[in-house]
């Protein structure tokens, strides 16, 4: 795998499998990331221009095994310093005091036949799924995502597997502004109000190769204090892969397909409408032999939005993870999948076991362009501001300080504005957008 998979593949594994291979017994650990970013320039609606914060987010993980039991309970405390009004700061960035995960997992052995395992989970847990463009606990924002629910994980000898889930996604709280900013605590709720279920199967194939075919839906509704669009979703995906080797090609081609129901707002007499939106993925790269371990490829997603043509068009990412594919999280949270248009160039390296770094460039349009750009909430209802929003260039270096012990991050990206990006009736005034962050990360 590229140094990137790799990363989100091995964050998969450890914060989201109910059964592997650790010794029975007691365990205790824990990470915490002290993080500064800054934003000069700013491409979102209604924010200010200027943003400075620091971050600090502790984790600590509790894990008892027995034979097949398991039990996991782990605390997250995510805060902030330096936040003020008007700079979009959010659950995204507080969550005091959270336990997020909190479960009871049982492996119950090969009920597929020999060769064969079997898992399942029940209580809160985070969940990654498929490719993280729809299920996912977000590692980079400061805050992640929680799930309570049963999720059940099938593997066959022959190389299949499933992962399937029905699930309470948890609202953090509280979610005011006021409350927010003084990093204040409450336990997180869940509730019928928010509803998630569906799966993943997928099976290799020769060559380094996997197909995956994966169904999620949602159903919303208003709850006290709480108006919603009353989404009712189904996401239907379908993937193809060919993991990276020395000096060899490889690709990924994901493709999903979202209909159902949506209001036309918040108010419960708001119309409902029919939803027809899609989203594709497709990079193709070529890895380097040599101690560079370098990857070069090129990339295309094309996440739909909304036209006037009666139906709702406007792809919805559900619990999706950014970093990923796009850009970091947080206060700088421009683009995602919503509305975009962009092909892309990325070059990964991992020159040594402390050190990985990348740097991509993506060139970005509005798939329609009477929707707003991304998630930048910019827009032009009329179509003249045009459909180039502009350049985007990101990178990040991470390096292990103390091997195993201290990690240290940098993540910088640029936005240059295109012509909507600068002449929407809404865009901010200003010139492009700057973002630089810097995190210290110590894990015991």
């Amino acid at each position: 795998m590229t140094p990137l998979r790799l990363f989100f593949a091995a964050s998969a594994l450890a914060i989201a499998s109910p059964v592997s291979a650790q010794a029975d017994g007691f365990a205790l650990s824990g990470n915490v990331r002290l993080r500064y970013e800054a934003l000069d320039g700013q491409a979102r609606a209604g924010l200010d221009d200027r943003i400075d914060l620091v971050s600090l987010r502790s984790v600590l993980a509790a894990d008892y095994r027995s034979g097949p039991l398991h039990v996991g309970l782990e605390l997250w405390d995510s805060r902030v310093w330096d936040g003020h009004p008007g700079e979009g700061i959010g659950t995204g960035e507080v969550n005091t005091l959270e336990p997020v995960q909190a479960y009871v997992a049982a492996d119950l052995g090969p009920l597929l036949g020999p060769g064969s395992k079997s898992s399942v989970q029940l209580g809160r847990f985070m969940l990654n799924l498929g490719a993280r463009r729809l299920v996912a606990a977000d590692d980079y924002r400061n805050t992640t995502n929680g799930y309570t629910g049963a999720r059940i994980d099938l593997a066959s000898g022959t190389g299949g597997s499933a992962t399937l889930i029905y699930v309470l996604p948890q609202m953090r709280r509280p979610d005011d502004e006021a409350s927010v900013l003084d990093n204040d605590a409450a336990i997180d709720r869940e509730s019928a109000d928010l509803r998630l279920w569906g799966g993943y199967a997928a099976q290799t194939l020769p060559r380094r190769s996997m197909i995956e075919l994966g169904y999620i839906g949602l159903a919303e509704r208003d709850a006290p204090g709480r108006p919603t669009r009353n989404r009712h979703l189904h996401s239907m995906s379908l993937r193809l892969m060919r993991d990276p080797a020395p000096a060899s090609l490889d690709f990924e081609v994901e493709g999903i397909w979202q209909m159902g129901r949506v209001r036309a707002g918040t108010a419960p007499g708001a119309a409902p409408l029919d939803v027809a939106a899609w989203f594709v993925h497709a990079d193709a790269g070529y890895s380097f032999a040599g101690p560079l371990r370098a990857r070069l490829s090129a990339e295309f997603d094309y996440a739909s939005g909304d036209r006037s043509d009666g139906d709702y068009g406007r792809f919805d990412t559900l619990f999706g993870m950014r970093r990923g594919d796009f850009v970091p999280a947080g206060i700088f949270a421009q683009t995602h999948r919503a509305n975009i248009l962009t092909p892309g160039l990325r070059l990964e390296m991992a020159p040594g076991k402390r050190i990985d770094l990348f740097a991509n460039w993506h060139p970005m349009w509005l798939a329609s362009r009477t929707d707003a750009f991304s998630t930048t909430g910019v827009r032009d209802a009329t179509g003249r501001s045009g459909r180039f929003a502009g350049h985007m260039i990101d990178g990040r270096l991470r390096w292990w300080t103390v091997p195993r012990l201290l990690r240290t991050e940098i993540n910088a990206s640029w936005l240059g504005k295109g012509r909507f990006l600068r002449g929407a009736p809404n865009a901010p005034d200003g010139g492009d957008v700057r973002y630089v962050s810097l995190a210290l990360t110590a894990t015991f």
